[in-house]
């Protein structure tokens, strides 16, 4: 049987610490498909720059992905339902409340675990494992 896992997430700017996630979740099983925000979701932190099929189509080019997709305009959990994974990865620093998103998955009926993926520390003193912090170096050189 085949274990499915969701992550999900912008990937504005696709960095090491996202790779890092991504790896994570696919080997919390055996398929992995991650679900892009749309910018009209994005209510947590500043809207995407690229848009959503753009970020889509570079995940589902790293390796341990399997699939990529825009995630639903209007409800979050539309995906969930139609993929019914085993396991939601979510990033070791994403916003999401676990015990909220475990009560929602209770009330639609979906059978899955909620895991997160651990955090990565940079390896190098320059390296830079934040899309917001990539936006700020980038304004500072050459804005």
């Amino acid at each position: 049987m085949t274990r499915t896992v969701v992550a999900q997430g912008t990937f504005d700017i696709l960095h090491p610490g996202h790779v890092h996630y991504l790896e994570e979740a696919a080997a919390m099983g055996d398929k992995l498909l991650v679900i892009v925000a749309r910018k009209s979701n994005v209510d947590h932190k500043k809207k995407p720059i690229c848009p959503a099929a753009q970020r889509r189509d570079v995940v589902a080019a790293l390796e341990a992905v399997d699939d990529a997709i825009v995630g639903h305009e209007e409800d979050i959990f539309a995906p969930i339902e139609e993929i019914d994974p085993d396991v939601i990865a979510l990033g070791h620093d994403q916003h999401h409340d676990d015990d909220a998103i475990e009560a929602e998955l209770e009330r639609r009926g979906i059978d899955c675990t909620v895991e997160r993926a651990s955090a990565r520390d940079p390896e190098r003193e320059d390296e830079i494992l934040s899309t917001r912090l990539i936006i700020d170096r980038i304004l500072e050189r050459r804005g």
